[in-house]
């Protein structure tokens, strides 16, 4: 697992748009890279739901929120319209982010760890979230953000 202080890892891969992410394309911005275990179930949904009814206050605090998944990109195209959420879905099939930031320990993992990482402007983590309750960490990583 990453620590503070650490440079975030670089990576590029699909979004449940089509279109390509790279992290490093996000400079400037702070990021909360969210790993979740998978599409449509009830804990993701939940936090999901809670990023997304939160947005404003993510955008109005320079945070560009950033979910990632091993799901491929028809299913969280599903997830990202049903719920209708205005951030990237990052489909991680290889597990090239997971095995970076710590979200699994083997590239077969049927899906990820629930973990988030704040990213600061340059790049660096500043905060890392490795026990999380998928209803309260938005308001949480807010809290830890706004003071």
């Amino acid at each position: 697992m990453l620590k503070v202080g650490d440079a975030a890892p670089d990576f590029t891969l699909q979004t449940h748009e089509g279109k390509t992410l790279t992290l490093s394309s996000l400079r400037g911005k702070k990021v909360l890279l969210w790993f979740y275990p998978k599409a449509n179930t009830p804990g993701c949904t939940a936090e999901g739901r809670g990023f997304r009814e939160q947005h404003a206050d993510f955008v109005a605090n320079n945070i560009m929120v950033v979910g990632v998944s091993f799901d491929n990109v028809e299913d969280n195209a599903s997830f990202g319209k049903k719920f209708e959420f205005p951030f990237p879905l990052v489909c991680d099939t290889e597990r090239v982010a997971g095995m970076a930031y710590g979200a699994c320990d083997n590239p077969k993992a049927r899906s990820a760890n629930r973990i988030s990482y704040l990213i600061d402007e340059q790049g660096k983590i500043a905060r890392v979230y490795a026990q999380v309750s998928p209803r309260e960490h938005p308001g949480q990583v807010l809290a830890d953000v706004v003071g």
